[in-house]
């Protein structure tokens, strides 16, 4: 029945094109705000606590978070639609020169990225964008296993291989050690098994440290890249100057940790730039270190 359910969905959001999505995003966007109090009660307390703004902005903030979280939602419906036409036409791309210089040195490129603005357009993007280097995206499937399934599906654009996280770290060196590109979301809370605790928006997450860990054993070049909402149906390609994993000192923990921090800090950079754009509904903090009581 799911199944069914998702897939109605699913062709009602490949009819509407970007616009309609976007119209359709405020919508949904606006029934989640009323029939999803516990969320929207954790965005605005989240808001006004990490970014230390009052709560009439907080409020305001959150939501235009929700219909932007619901238009990225409906963005996935239309990943197969992305091809070269709809980069010229829709992606406004000011670090042209840089994702020139990083893909022309023909090194490994891990790429790091946050749910922010339409991470799911992202993966449509790569194909185009790197036809002759091995592209894959590295995921994490929701608890519904037919939604999972359903996001995999669509996700699985073209040559962009999309790796499961579980499973992730031999295919993810395969692909780096042919001078590939992997792309990893680096925003989300993780276990303690994985993670390594730095401070994000003022205090300290589970930071997933997998990212760091695979870019410093394939010596790739970590690249933080991030696919905004650029006004009516239009996006913008931004970039941050890429950190090279064989410049780095120190101890092999000491490395993980900067490679880390690295991406932890470029993330929150951007969110404090657009947090509108950001996934707040999130429980971002929720694993916290041993030394901290629950």
């Amino acid at each position: 029945m799911r199944e069914l359910c998702y897939a109605g969905i699913g062709a009602l959001f490949s009819r509407m094109g970007l616009s309609g999505v976007k119209k359709f995003g405020k919508i949904l966007g606006t029934l989640f705000w009323y029939f999803l109090p516990g969320r929207r009660n954790l965005a605005i307390r989240t808001i006004e606590e990490r970014l230390e703004v009052p709560r009439d902005e907080a409020v305001h903030i959150a939501r235009k978070n929700f219909a932007q979280t619901a238009q990225a939602f409906g963005e996935i419906f239309l990943i197969r639609q992305v091809d070269h036409r709809f980069i010229q036409e829709h992606v406004y791309f000011p670090d042209q020169d840089l994702f020139d210089q990083t893909f022309q040195s023909h090194r490994p490129v891990v790429v790091v990225t946050a749910h922010l603005g339409s991470w799911e357009f992202f993966a449509g993007i790569c194909g185009p964008l790197l036809p002759d280097r091995p592209t894959q995206g590295v995921v994490r499937l929701p608890k519904d296993k037919a939604m999972g399934n359903l996001m995999m599906h669509l996700r699985g654009v073209g040559k962009v291989e999309i790796v499961t996280h579980r499973n992730a770290a031999k295919k993810v060196l395969r692909c780096l050690r042919k001078g590939g590109m992997s792309a990893f979301l680096v925003d989300h809370n993780c276990s303690r098994s994985e993670a390594i605790f730095l401070p994000f928006l003022g205090k300290i997450a589970a930071v997933n440290m997998g990212p760091a860990l695979l870019a410093l054993r394939s010596q790739a070049l970590v690249l933080p890249v991030f696919l905004l909402r650029n006004g009516e149906s239009n996006y913008m390609l931004r970039l941050s100057t890429p950190l090279d994993t064989v410049t780095l000192t120190g101890t092999r923990e000491e490395k993980i940790r900067a490679i880390a921090g690295f991406y932890t800090g470029e993330v929150e950079t951007m969110v404090r730039n657009y947090p509108e754009q950001w996934f707040w509904m999130h429980k971002r903090w929720k694993t916290r270190p041993d030394n901290e009581v629950d």
